[in-house]
């Protein structure tokens, strides 16, 4: 079996270091974190340092939905990798990305996420990272 994999591609207008401490500061995770229209804020817990972990408590409609993991590497303002554990997810799923910045305002993120059990898995986390990342430059470039 091949292994099921997200690689996104997005410009944040905003800088480089404000769009990498975003991921780390649980006050603007639980603002951006939304993969789909009309979610409410998450409830979210972050150590954003390496070996910190993070808790995303999502809903959908009345079910809370726990996202959690441990940030395995976190080099500032460059790249950032973490676990990824989900009711969706497998052992061994992991995110990672890399930030460059494209000038003082403008930053781009490559942004990928291995392991997947599943195609149906793997489309319903792209669509919602895709969200994710739109959601971060709308919060961001204000």
């Amino acid at each position: 079996m091949t292994e099921l994999s997200i690689s996104l591609n997005k410009t944040i207008n905003a800088p480089i270091d404000k769009v990498f401490d975003a991921w780390l500061d649980a006050k603007t995770l639980s603002k951006f974190m939304t993969p789909m229209p009309g979610m409410p804020e998450p409830k979210t817990v972050a150590d954003g340092q390496q070996g910190g972990r993070f808790t995303i408590l999502m809903m959908v409609g009345d079910q809370e939905i726990p996202h959690e993991g441990e940030y395995l590497e976190v080099k500032r303002p460059d790249k950032l990798v973490f676990t990824w554990i989900s009711p969706f997810s497998m052992d061994g799923s992991t995110v990672t990305i890399n930030f460059t910045a494209l000038d003082a305002n403008r930053t781009s993120i490559d942004f990928t996420h291995v392991k997947f059990p599943d195609e149906e898995s793997r489309n319903n986390h792209e669509g919602g990272w895709a969200a994710i990342l739109d959601k971060l430059n709308e919060l961001l470039a204000q």
